[in-house]
């Protein structure tokens, strides 16, 4: 690691200063779902110039619309699918940092539109990469996927970056392919340019502004606004919880570190530590406890399209590499969840709220 910039003692004390961030062009695939959301606000704090690309809000309510998100960002409503439009978008734009979010997210969506979800996912990414790939001033490129890109062999310990891909269903698997199109695209085009290309395999992510369909954080909030127990499909499941700003956090450090020296691109596993990886009963349980002590939950199981039961990664290339360790534990992100929740439900201002959990993650752990 002596070739690089700087040392992992300076990269650790670096870790909560996004100040690279002044006046960089950065452009963000999908900044009208949850985690773009999140992410054109920590930017915009930084004052980063930033242009968005997506669909509408794909939730009503959505936090980019709570957030008042275009109030900030050059917001540019257009499909992934749609090379023409994102070419000039790109162009006009003049990137040098692009976060491709752009997805089709949800398994059983991807049960019930198989075609959408693989064009959007795969070709989605073949469009991005084409237009970065014919945009000079792009510098820093992360393709965000997932942790179900690896094929899942239900065992007990966490994948690591150099297991097989080869996701299950549609959804795991046109992310496992959206991976592939840039290991290529990396290989034959970037590499021989100074462009630095990425991928971050995040695990869940929870977090107030979540509105989406099938997800368990969203449906444990519908529940509690209606005075119901919360339904629970697989409860014996485990996931990979984090809090939204864990994997934000992480795919700037990533993006910055390449543009800064291009030998840091690579493949990177972002997720908690072991102990963090809960049951979704056990998850429930502390979201109930945190909201409302009358809250509880109920097992409904169903005879739902496949999902995996047990899903692990291991995060230990990350915190090699840059030095990286998770802020939060489980228990301060449903804290986190649930306080942003009620200021939402009780008429608070949503951005306030973002605004010092973002100030409150930055501060360096002890």
């Amino acid at each position: 690691m002596e070739h690089r910039e700087c040392s992992l003692e300076n990269m650790v004390n670096h870790m909560t200063d996004l100040s690279f961030y002044y006046r960089k062009r950065v452009f963000i695939t999908g900044h009208t779902g949850f985690k773009g959301a999140w992410l054109s606000r920590i930017l915009s704090r930084v004052g980063a110039d930033v242009t968005g690309y997506s669909l509408h809000p794909p939730t009503e309510p959505s936090l980019y619309q709570l957030a008042d998100t275009d109030l900030y960002v050059r917001s540019i409503i257009g499909d992934i699918r749609n090379y023409d439009l994102l070419k000039r978008v790109i162009d006009e734009s003049k990137p040098e940092i692009i976060i491709h979010l752009a997805a089709q997210p949800i398994v059983r969506e991807g049960y019930k539109n198989p075609r959408l979800t693989y064009e959007t996912n795969v070709m989605g990414t073949v469009n991005l990469l084409e237009c970065a790939r014919l945009c000079s001033s792009v510098k820093s490129i992360l393709n965000v996927t997932t942790d179900k890109v690896y094929e899942n062999k239900e065992w007990e310990w966490g994948y690591r970056e150099n297991e097989p891909l080869n996701g299950f269903d549609p959804y795991s698997n046109s992310k496992s392919c959206s991976e592939l199109v840039t290991h290529s695209y990396k290989k034959s085009f970037f590499n021989a340019s100074n462009v630095a290309v990425s991928t971050a395999r995040a695990g869940n992510v929870i977090g107030g502004g979540d509105f989406a369909k099938d997800r368990i954080i969203p449906d444990c909030v519908r529940a509690a606004l209606k005075h119901e127990p919360v339904i629970v499909r697989n409860p014996s499941s485990i996931r990979p919880y984090q809090h939204v700003l864990e994997p934000l956090y992480a795919y700037l450090m990533i993006a910055e570190k390449q543009y800064q020296d291009k030998s840091f691109a690579g493949y990177y596993n972002v997720g908690p530590d072991d102990r963090d990886c809960f049951t979704t009963e056990a998850l429930v349980d502390l979201f109930c406890r945190k909201w409302n002590r009358d809250l509880y939950w109920i097992n409904q199981s169903e005879e739902g399209p496949h999902e995996a039961n047990f899903l692990k990664l291991d995060c230990a290339k990350l915190k090699s590499t840059f030095g990286w360790e998770p802020h939060w534990n489980l228990e301060m992100a449903i804290e986190k969840t649930v306080e942003w929740y009620k200021d939402w439900s009780e008429g608070r201002n949503i951005v306030s709220c973002m605004d010092k959990q973002i100030q409150d993650f930055l501060i360096k752990p002890s």
